[in-house]
């Protein structure tokens, strides 16, 4: 438990904290998202380890109050983001409107990729994907097709540099 708990914490530490300043300057979120989460999870295991091989010294800092302000700062910080939470527009407006246009039907799409309606539907069809009709959206298609609902939004794409 002494041995590997604070080089544990340290190294995952170290993972945590660069996908922590990726994920806050959105470089790559997709990358570090998931790699976030996950490992700042598994860093509580070893969290505990340095923490009973700590304990003697921390117990030190508690009884002379030098841990009660970091403590209470820390907590401080904290509560703005959990007060706010959720309030307001929120996240990344490009995945907001991705997640907007796939609640679109193909007739609302279709004026702003400029082609009719009945051209998405044929586009989705002869890639292979379930449409039926230009009143379905990209969540309707994809639910019958099996795939995620950006996927077929984004197969009605046109190629960067026009058609």
């Amino acid at each position: 438990m002494h041995r590997y708990g604070t080089p544990l914490t340290a190294g995952l530490f170290m993972v945590s904290a660069v996908s922590g300043v990726a994920l806050f300057f959105h470089w790559s979120s997709a990358t570090f998202h998931r790699m976030h989460e996950w490992l700042s999870m598994l860093l509580l295991a070893p969290f505990v380890l340095h923490m009973v091989k700590n304990w003697k010294p921390l117990l030190a800092y508690a009884k002379r109050r030098t841990l009660l302000i970091p403590l209470l700062l820390s907590a401080v910080v904290a509560v703005p983001f959990a007060l706010t939470a959720g309030k307001g527009r929120a996240g990344n407006p490009a995945f907001q409107a991705v997640a907007l246009m796939t609640r679109a039907t193909l007739e609302e799409l279709a004026p702003i990729i400029g082609t009719a309606p009945e051209e998405l539907l044929r586009q989705l069809q002869a890639r292979g994907y379930r449409a039926r009709s230009t009143h379905d959206t990209p969540v309707d298609i994809a639910r019958a097709s099996a795939v995620p609902s950006n996927e077929v939004l984004f197969a009605l794409m046109p190629p960067p540099g026009g058609k």
